[in-house]
């Protein structure tokens, strides 16, 4: 009991430093269990605190670093002891809700501020507008490329969310044929992905925006709320950039992307687009259609993000076998940014829910 005892009075001590004066940046968490550990440590962040803060804190809470931890250390004390520990008790719990209230009123609208201007940041890049021009978003053009192979090479071009063109160049393997596909003028493909991540940054920010500054906060669990249903939405946002959703075979074969080009696209080739991570990334089927009374053993394959050769599928009544399959790919920036803008916000959330629990645990403890 008595190290626990110990421990509680200490983080009196630190929080004061770490939620206030900001100038020893010291974790409760960190004590030691062990006796003389924890004496030392007590001394410790005693001497390191700033002058103005330590000059600021009642007199008896130096004392009771220094001296009353030695004597809640003995085993050997005597009852007679009991009431000055609950006295000192009233003192410290009046000091830690001091302090847990500065953090309700101060801090945390100084986190949800933060949150907001990364997240504008964040939601900022999903529409960048064409300089001169803000009613119109920019514009960029990617080159997709591979390092180990040539068969297909081609130019993107992405506005917002909307792939507005691209332009493919195909070797076929076999005869070596070039074929060349483009968007339909009238034509765009959305790229689902990014709009859903764009979703999800749009309601965290509603979510913050309905807790302006006025707004007072009355407990911990509230807050932490708050930052769960936050953290829910840039975990989905962050989600969507870095996992494709799969698809099977015939589900790509029978989508509105394969409409979307000039010439059509030949019944032996497909194609599909998706974002992994910072990366727009193209993949190109080749196929080729499977005998009728073939002896080949016929299984149809599941839903993948990215098929491999030998993969077979059925599609109004005939069977087709993956032949070769390329994938290209171009690094997006911007999306590169929205990534790092998003693991900086859940940091955010964190730190704070963990601040939080420093005073939940100095609550949820009853020494006597």
């Amino acid at each position: 009991m008595y190290p626990q005892a110990n421990r509680l009075v200490a983080k009196v001590v630190i929080s004061r430093v770490f939620f206030k004066a900001d100038k020893c940046h010291l974790n409760a968490h960190n004590i030691s269990d062990n006796t003389e550990g924890n004496r030392s440590t007590a001394k410790l962040v005693v001497r390191r605190f700033h002058p103005e803060e330590r000059s600021g804190l009642p007199r008896w809470d130096s004392r009771l670093c220094f001296c009353s931890l030695d004597e809640m250390l003995n085993p050997q004390r005597s009852l007679s002891e009991l009431p000055k520990m609950s006295a000192a008790n009233q003192v410290e719990r009046a000091v830690l809700e001091d302090e847990f209230n500065w953090l309700l009123k101060e801090e945390v609208h100084a986190v949800l501020k933060q949150l907001q201007d990364v997240l504008k940041e964040a939601h900022r890049r999903f529409s960048m507008p064409t300089p001169g021009l803000e009613s119109q978003l920019k514009q960029e053009n990617f080159i997709l490329g591979s390092s180990t192979m040539d068969q297909v090479k081609g130019v993107l071009t992405l506005q917002g969310e909307a792939l507005v063109q691209a332009d493919i160049n195909l070797k076929v393997t076999k005869s070596s044929q070039v074929l060349h596909f483009q968007f339909r003028e009238d034509k765009q493909w959305k790229l689902q992905q990014i709009q859903d991540a764009r979703n999800h940054v749009n309601q965290a920010l509603q979510l913050l925006n309905s807790r302006d500054e006025s707004y007072h906060f009355k407990t911990g669990a509230e807050v932490n709320k708050l930052m769960d249903a936050v953290m829910l939405q840039l975990t989905r946002a962050r989600n969507r950039l870095t996992t494709p959703a799969s698809m099977t075979l015939p589900e790509l074969a029978t989508s509105g992307l394969m409409k979307m080009f000039m010439p059509p696209m030949p019944g032996d080739v497909m194609v599909n687009f998706y974002i992994n991570l910072s990366k727009l990334c193209l993949t190109v089927y080749q196929l080729h259609v499977l005998p009728p009374n073939t002896t080949k053993n016929f299984k149809p394959a599941g839903s993948s993000v990215l098929h491999n050769p030998g993969a077979m599928f059925e599609l109004n009544n005939n069977r087709f076998e993956v032949s070769h399959v390329h994938k290209v790919e171009c690094v997006v920036p911007w999306l590169n940014d929205t990534l790092v803008f998003f693991t900086i916000s859940l940091q955010l959330c964190q730190q704070l829910k963990d601040k939080i629990s420093v005073f939940s645990s100095f609550w949820n403890y009853r020494p006597f």
